[in-house]
């Protein structure tokens, strides 16, 4: 009995393998650098590629996750569907362009909705937030508007996955209605099929595709980080993503 679960340890390492050699050759088809990690809910199951432990990153727009609890913790919006007035400035993305609520503005990535609540929230307040989440290196910058954009806050794929599953599991320290309005408005595709809470993120170079899904019962944490170099690269962030668990033969072709 000993060398048969030896033998099946042996097969499943060489499945992982196989599978992670197949991942590389998605990004190098797509002329792609980038780094992926996929876990098991349980974290017994774990594919990766190109990941290094000493690599980490802006999280752009991912830190919408975070911060919107720390805006609802905060009291400064009381639900996804209060309206967040258009300042009447003109940018270059249209849907900003308009009244916004915490859920569109998740959606749609409204920068300037979520810098309005960073003036509100404050250095001091973000630093023990950050440090409460253990998020990333935990720390800002000298603009408070800015420092997850192109300040000081760097998150690599693991601490992605790491503040997901205090998501998931309501585990971390913020009131748990909060918690289910920011995963009401992450859902991002929900089907006979398959569910799937996200959030993608661009700053410069860095993009990024991080969540979970549930498949066949199964409970998947992502976070996807890719080096964009034109705009056509931004799709790939999903795409990629998706091909990956398509790869892995969790989520149907």
């Amino acid at each position: 009995m000993k060398y048969l679960g030896l033998l099946v340890i042996w097969a499943f390492s060489i499945n992982i393998h196989a599978a992670e050699k197949e991942i590389e050759s998605l990004y190098r088809s797509n002329n792609i650098n980038g780094s992926i990690l996929i876990e098991s809910a349980d974290g017994k199951i774990k594919f990766q590629y190109n990941v290094d432990d000493e690599e980490s990153f802006v999280p752009a727009s991912t830190f919408k996750i975070p911060n919107t609890l720390i805006i609802l913790e905060e009291g400064l919006i009381k639900d996804s569907s209060e309206v967040i007035a258009w300042d009447g400035v003109e940018r270059e993305y249209a849907p900003w362009n308009k009244d916004q609520t915490l859920k569109t503005a998740f959606q749609y990535s409204c920068v300037w909705c979520y810098q309005r609540y960073a003036k509100k929230v404050g250095n001091i307040k973000y630093q023990e937030y950050l440090r409460d989440f253990n998020y990333g290196n935990q720390l800002t910058g000298s603009e408070i508007t800015r420092f997850w954009l192109d300040g000081d806050l760097r998150v690599s794929v693991k601490d992605q996955i790491s503040f997901l599953r205090k998501l998931y599991v309501e585990s971390l320290p913020i009131e748990k209605q909060h918690i289910k309005t920011l995963k009401s408005i992450m859902l991002s595709e929900s089907n006979s099929q398959i569910k799937v809470w996200s959030k993608t993120g661009w700053s410069g170079k860095d993009g990024w595709y991080v969540g979970y899904l549930v498949v066949n019962e199964q409970t998947w944490f992502f976070a996807n980080h890719i080096e964009i170099n034109q705009s056509s690269d931004l799709v790939l962030r999903k795409k990629l993503t998706m091909d990956t668990f398509k790869v892995l033969k969790i989520v149907q072709q």
